[in-house]
């Protein structure tokens, strides 16, 4: 569902970075926009009401090159992380790219991270996505906490499908660009397809 802005030849991309609450979406997005070329990036907006926030901003990666003579921007946005705040996730994935899939390591976590990721299945199916076809990739973030699940048990629970994968700790930087470039590479890859 890319958008396609003739005038400033960009095709705009849409990321959402998507699971349970606290797990380390926001944190990603502020490493990426700290980390980003402040002319390469707009600002970073934060809708936030008393109870939920959606994070979001664009930028556009120099180093990923053109499409037919086109530059990509991305947009990233967050969903707010409860369950409860249905609306508002359903609403951020309309005309989504790509979903990343941010777990919570930590073992107590795993159930949190299971009705999130069921949660995503449902709500792209309510768009017209099937998760199965759409560029997906699921990071398994605060790898440096002391009670987190192994890796192993992570990707038999939440990666039957076995997609790129990457473990991180968001807070430290760590797997952050990683999960991005993999992302960005696979909406790259399904819009020059489509052309």
């Amino acid at each position: 569902m890319s958008f396609i802005n003739y005038s400033s030849r960009e095709i705009n991309c849409k990321i959402v970075y998507y699971g349970p609450g606290l797990c380390g979406k926001t944190t990603n997005l502020q490493y990426i926009y700290n980390k980003t070329n402040p002319e390469a990036k707009g600002k970073m907006i934060s809708l936030a009401t008393e109870t939920e926030r959606t994070l979001f901003f664009d930028f556009l990666p120099l180093s990923l090159g053109e499409i037919r003579g086109f530059k990509t921007r991305f947009h990233l946005y967050t969903v707010p992380g409860q369950v409860f705040y249905d609306a508002s996730r359903k609403l951020i994935l309309k005309g989504v790219d790509g979903v990343v899939f941010v777990a919570d390591s930590q073992i107590e976590r795993m159930e949190a991270n299971l009705e999130s990721m069921e949660n995503l299945r449902t709500n792209l199916a309510e768009q017209g996505y099937d998760l199965d076809k759409i560029p997906f990739v699921i990071q398994y973030n605060k790898r440096d906490l002391p009670n987190s699940a192994s890796p192993d048990e992570l990707k038999r629970l939440l990666n039957p499908r076995q997609v790129p994968d990457f473990e991180a700790s968001a807070t430290l930087g760590n797997g952050v660009f990683d999960t991005l470039k993999a992302i960005a590479k696979l909406v790259l890859t399904e819009l020059k397809k489509g052309g």
